[in-house]
């Protein structure tokens, strides 16, 4: 999977946010609010990314076991799906 053209990631302040420019902001109207291991897992989509690797990521950036990665990438998954931001 691979993040769609068109959506960029904001800083404001301490939060961090993903909008549509362009083209995509005809299909999309709104915001999606990104905490620190949600951008992490955003800037991965630049490139084509599996489940596994967004898994593997997460783990090496944070200390956290394989089975909270898992659940905190499928949670994240499942969000940007439903927002229609991503390309499978």
């Amino acid at each position: 999977m691979k993040r769609k053209e068109g959506f960029m990631l904001r800083s404001i302040g301490s939060q961090y946010i993903v909008v549509a420019l362009g083209n995509a902001s005809k299909d999309f109207n709104g915001v999606i609010r990104l905490n620190k291991t949600a951008k992490l897992l955003w800037e991965q989509l630049t490139n084509e990314r599996n489940e596994g690797q967004l898994v593997s990521a997460m783990m090496e950036q944070y200390d956290v076991d394989e089975t909270t990665a898992k659940s905190d990438v499928t949670e994240f998954i499942i969000k940007i799906r439903n927002a229609g931001l991503i390309n499978e």
